[in-house]
């Protein structure tokens, strides 16, 4: 089990600001989990224009930060970082479902477990929590391919 700052972190994603949704990374253990975190922040760029009444981050993002974790798994499990010559796609997410709304100041932990790898397709069990409770679950689909 080890943990990533930032800078490693950086390593193991293409995505940058605005869209890097993975702070830190709190352990890791390859071929098996990842437990991450993304500090939400009244300084989002999506706040503004999101609700901006009661600002709730959007789901789509939460889903997007665990698949960021994803990758972080799927690479350290490979042993590996990304090239410039792959792209990790996403391929599938099924049974999402989003349980309590996460807001400016919430610290969102990303929980992922490898379900399967099958012909270059990875399956995860992903979880976002808030305070112990979960705020979205979902299951992740993700591919690595050659960019053309």
């Amino acid at each position: 089990m080890t943990s990533m700052d930032i800078h490693q972190i950086l390593e193991h994603l293409p995505h940058r600001y605005p869209f890097l949704l993975v702070d830190r990374v709190l352990e890791v253990v390859p071929g098996e989990r990842i437990k991450a975190l993304k500090n939400v922040t009244f300084n989002e760029p999506f706040f503004p224009g999101h609700y901006p009444h009661h600002p709730v981050m959007p789901g789509v993002l939460i889903i997007e930060a665990l698949a960021q974790a994803a990758a972080i798994l799927s690479f350290r499990t490979m042993g590996n970082k990304p090239d410039g010559k792959s792209v990790y796609y996403f391929v599938g997410i099924d049974g999402a479902r989003f349980r309590r709304p996460v807001t400016p100041g919430d610290q969102l932990i990303l929980e992922v477990s490898i379900v399967t790898t099958k012909r270059g397709i990875w399956k995860y069990a992903a979880q976002a929590k808030v305070d112990g409770q979960i705020a979205a679950e979902a299951e992740l689909m993700c591919t690595l391919q050659n960019s053309k």
